[in-house]
């Protein structure tokens, strides 16, 4: 494996899908390296493995270790994701990132484009890509907030991206207490 190594263990994908990591490599070796992820995948659900998120977990993976993708790379670009966990309950942080989102992050061009109260906020960032807000309760007095923002158009824009929001991120609970 000439790239990143996977993340998921050997012995776990061999339980879930009947074949380690080096099995599932030699089997993608006999695909041109040429076609596309969706090519890759569809090949491999056809002809092998049945189980569709087994069959992009095993070619992302595959297409990582032979540097075929890199680092936050989809089909669409790049996508990057962080998240907090913070002591409010998911009801007042929902409705401080709706109505105040501006004292959290000031980024003009915004438009929302789907709420669901207490769950998500999804966002058409300036650029061109698409932020995605969700928020899960974690018991009565704490609730995680993850932020995607997904079709970056390069890996050193999902790179400073992924620091930026780590940094709004690491400021969100100072504002909300």
């Amino acid at each position: 494996m000439a790239g990143r190594s996977p993340a998921i263990s050997n012995a776990a994908v061999k339980k879930a899908t009947g074949k380690t990591w080096v099995q599932w490599f030699r089997i993608l070796d006999r695909f041109p390296k040429s076609k596309t992820h969706r090519d890759r995948a569809a090949w491999l659900y056809k002809r092998h493995l049945k189980r569709g998120w087994w069959c992009q977990m095993v070619t992302v993976t595959y297409e990582q270790a032979r540097d075929l993708r890199k680092k936050h790379e989809t089909t669409e670009g790049y996508q990057i994701s962080g998240s907090r966990t913070l002591p409010v309950p998911v009801s007042r942080l929902y409705a401080w990132c709706t109505t105040k989102r501006s004292r959290w992050f000031k980024v003009k061009g915004l438009k929302v484009n789907g709420v669901t109260k207490n769950k998500y906020l999804h966002l058409d960032w300036p650029g061109g890509t698409k932020v995605d807000i969700n928020f899960w309760p974690r018991g009565a007095k704490k609730s995680q907030v993850q932020v995607q923002q997904r079709q970056l158009k390069t890996a050193a824009e999902a790179k400073r991206m992924k620091r930026w929001w780590a940094k709004k991120l690491d400021k969100l609970a100072p504002l909300i207490s």
